[in-house]
């Protein structure tokens, strides 16, 4: 398959008829046959072209506009980070079109291929938590549609990325608990394709280990992200016979689902059993039970950080990008101590 997309010059060239008949053809134009227009239309589909419906300004190779996808705004963190892009991208005159994936693969890659049509200069996305597939993505190469992926990044190396170490965090925070005098440790992880929970569980296995101690996996649960899957997790977690003093919990939603379901089975939140989170997003302040400790990722930092190298990215003269290396940048996430007293 060729990489070059098909033009109208392409399909008139097969057809032997002129540009302007395909165009007008492809457009239902009353002095164009239907013979002619169904040949033309047929072809088109065949090689798979789209009208550009910005030529104007695509002759100048900008639309001033950068696709942005997200799991979901609902979320605090996503709901930051976007505010910290939509910033970036309004210093230099840029505008947003975003869209949410829901954490659905197939709503991602339509999202894709809509932002695809309307010729975005570039696209930043934190992926959903179905995706382990990269193709409609990387196919955006073909379209000269640079893509930065952020916070929730794919298992690859050739692409650009901006993103918080999540492994040393771990590390860091697992070291916090222990000198709190916690060891039983349990951990409530997220959707095994999401790298980010890769990157949590080799924290928290490393972490433990580095503690002189032999990792228990009973004390490893899991959850898709939704409320249910959270409280099976903390369900499975205190139904061991050596239940866990501690547990760290994939983000604040996480926790705070964990926390409610923890606190109707008689559990006395952050005194006989410590909350730990990832995130530090504003809205624990308002609970009840704030987490002990958090990584703070900085979502707007993020956020700004992406904008920003996709801008500079889309600056730069043509000729730089064949030798262009991929922006990769990883911050690092800082330990956040809460005044709760324990």
């Amino acid at each position: 398959m060729s990489s070059k997309l098909p033009s109208t010059k392409e399909i008139a060239k097969r057809l032997n008829v002129s540009v302007s008949t395909v165009s007008r053809a492809l457009n239902n134009h009353p002095r164009i046959g239907i013979s002619t227009k169904e040949k033309v239309k047929k072809l088109a589909e065949e090689l798979g072209y789209e009208p550009n419906t910005q030529a104007i300004f695509f002759k100048q190779s900008k639309t001033m506009v950068i696709g942005v996808i997200l799991p979901s705004i609902k979320e605090g963190f996503f709901s930051e980070a976007i505010s910290g892009m939509e910033e970036a991208a309004l210093q230099h005159d840029y505008t947003i079109l975003f869209g949410q994936s829901y954490d659905d693969l197939e709503k991602e890659k339509k999202i894709v291929a809509t932002m695809r049509k309307k010729r975005v200069d570039g696209l930043i996305i934190s992926l959903s938590k179905q995706t382990n597939t990269y193709e409609h993505l990387l196919q955006l190469e073909k379209y000269k549609i640079p893509v930065i992926y952020f916070d929730r990044i794919p298992a690859i190396k050739n692409v650009h990325k901006i993103f918080c170490n999540l492994y040393n965090g771990t590390v860091e925070l697992i070291e916090w608990l222990f000198d709190k005098g916690q060891r039983k440790i349990a951990f409530i992880n997220g959707p095994d394709k999401l790298v980010a929970s890769k990157e949590r569980l080799q924290g928290y296995i490393d972490g433990i280990s580095r503690q002189k101690l032999k990792v228990d996996m009973q004390f490893v649960e899991k959850t898709d992200l939704t409320k249910e899957s959270t409280q099976q997790a903390v369900k499975k977690l205190f139904q061991l016979k050596n239940t866990p003093n501690a547990i760290i919990c994939f983000n604040d939603y996480v926790y705070l689902d964990a926390v409610q379901c923890a606190e109707r089975m008689g559990i006395k939140i952050n005194k006989e059993v410590l909350f730990v989170s990832y995130a530090n997003l504003p809205i624990t302040e308002y609970t009840a039970h704030p987490p002990v400790a958090s990584l703070e990722q900085f979502p707007y930092l993020q956020g700004e950080k992406t904008m920003t190298h996709m801008i500079n990215l889309l600056n730069k003269p043509k000729q730089e990008h064949a030798s262009e290396e991929y922006i990769q940048e990883e911050l690092k996430a800082r330990l956040i101590i809460s005044n709760t007293i324990i």
